[in-house]
């Protein structure tokens, strides 16, 4: 063989594999995209999206089983035709919206037309639409051209994907263009067409037709930054921002937009129109930032803005930390501290530890010699930090008043025990002198001398503190005074 056929052999196989292990695009965008400003997603199997003028050759059927020149709107397919068609559980993000499914007619021909209005003149878009061969490894290959055309029929672009492969489970893929609105143009007709006929394969499923708009390329970051930065609610400083835009505008305007969430939609930064912003702090949450630029005669209409990479910086909140109720304790017994800490799997500490058996436990066991206070402290793993007191009180025991004067005076009108901790969960009971029960609480007594709303008369009556788990009780008479 001469050198030069066999040069060119290997020239022509080496196209054939890049070719096969590229995406399906005639060329790439050299500079940023725009979000879409179409998006056929087909809308949901129970309120499709017939958007598109199908041709007379094809008619719609509500069955996911199309026959041969029939298409259906769905999000479902499975063992079609004996099983020699894939089974399509989802559209192609695998979310709840519905695809196109097609049995090839047996005339090659248009199967999809659709005219997609508000473009930008003068602007290269990238159109991207998803593609699946539906036939399992068998029968005859889908092939299809995308067609872009003006209204009156100039074409302005069009792809070929020649025939698209079957694959032995189900496969999206990806095929798309370029192409150029003119000085005028607003409005376009997408025209696909398979030029396999139909029978035995040629099936397909079609999904998430987007236009979107590509021009100079634009570039963020965050000054002395990588593009993501995690910091704590209560440690924010100003961050920014830096853009910068390559050539080809004339007169280019600029836009900062905030996303939150996570790209979904994007929102203006009122007064952000400068190739620099500064971000200041914010509430806990995840920002994502871009510059968004466009034609100063195109500034106001989404669907002419190209942008940037996106910048992401994460707010986290501090944990959440709770030391608990002040704690009164008797000299020589043991209480517990009641700490609460939520939050993004914080780690925590109580100090000092005198006097505690595990300064790393949420509730130790607290039984410090003299009055005490606690810090519980807990950090995030991003580091974030709270913290939290709680004191508590050591005494020589707990006294309890003997008589009181519920007269409504503002003097000593109620019955309550000083010093005695809520926490211990005590049942304090009062009986008068026929071993009625007049008053019942569990925690801290607070008696207004009277009982279902009665006031009870002078004299005196026996009182009962008695402590769960504990056959410690103190027991004594109170006297009440009017």
């Amino acid at each position: 063989m001469p050198v030069k056929d066999f040069v060119c052999r290997i020239v022509l196989l080496f196209i054939a594999v890049i070719a096969a292990i590229l995406p399906g695009r005639s060329q790439l965008c050299t500079g940023s995209l725009g979000d879409p400003v179409v998006n056929i997603t087909f809308g949901t199997p129970g309120n499709p999206d017939f958007n598109f003028t199908p041709p007379s050759a094809y008619t719609y059927t509500s069955g996911t089983c199309p026959n041969d020149g029939f298409y259906t709107i769905t999000n479902t397919s499975t063992n079609c035709f004996g099983g020699t068609w894939h089974t399509v559980p989802a559209d192609h993000t695998g979310g709840g919206s519905a695809y196109m499914l097609v049995n090839a007619s047996y005339t090659p021909g248009d199967f999809f037309v659709a005219t997609v209005s508000n473009l930008c003149p003068s602007t290269t878009y990238e159109f991207a639409a998803w593609v699946m061969n539906v036939m399992k490894p068998a029968g005859i290959l889908p092939d299809l051209t995308f067609k872009v055309e003006t209204t009156d029929g100039v074409l302005l672009n069009q792809f070929n994907t020649g025939g698209i492969p079957s694959t032995a489970a189900p496969q999206w893929n990806q095929y798309g263009f370029f192409f150029t609105t003119g000085a005028a143009t607003q409005s376009i007709v997408l025209r696909i067409t398979n030029n396999a006929p139909g029978g035995i394969g040629n099936d397909l499923a079609l999904d998430d037709i987007t236009f979107r708009p590509c021009g100079p390329e634009i570039t963020s970051e965050i000054r002395g930054s990588s593009d993501k930065v995690d910091l704590c609610v209560n440690e924010q400083s100003d961050f920014t921002f830096d853009g910068a835009v390559s050539a080809g505008y004339t007169s280019p305007v600029f836009q900062w937009q905030v996303s939150t969430n996570d790209g979904q939609t994007w929102t203006d930064i009122a007064g952000a129109n400068s190739l620099t912003h500064v971000r200041q702090p914010t509430t806990a949450g995840n920002y994502l930032y871009r510059l968004a630029v466009a034609e100063a005669g195109n500034a106001g209409i989404q669907g002419c803005r190209i942008s940037s990479n996106t910048l992401t910086i994460t707010v986290h909140d501090k944990p959440i930390v709770e030391a608990g109720p002040d704690r009164i304790l008797i000299s020589g017994s043991s209480t517990t501290l009641l700490g609460v800490v939520t939050g993004d799997t914080p780690v925590y500490d109580w100090q000092p530890p005198d006097g505690l058996d595990d300064n790393t436990l949420l509730q130790p066991a607290a039984t410090p010699a003299s009055d005490k206070v606690y810090k519980l402290t807990a950090t995030s793993a991003f580091g974030c930090i709270n913290e939290d007191y709680v004191r508590v009180k050591v005494v020589a025991g707990i006294f309890v008043p003997t008589a009181f004067t519920p007269n409504n005076d503002g003097k000593n009108d109620r019955w309550r025990i000083p010093f005695l901790d809520a926490a211990t969960g005590a049942s304090i009971t009062v009986f008068n002198r026929y071993g009625q029960v007049v008053y019942k609480t569990t925690g801290t007594p607070d008696w207004d001398g009277k009982l279902d709303g009665q006031p009870q008369p002078s004299g005196t009556y026996v009182y009962l503190v008695q402590f769960p788990q504990n056959e410690k009780m103190l027991k004594g008479i109170i006297t009440l005074i009017r």
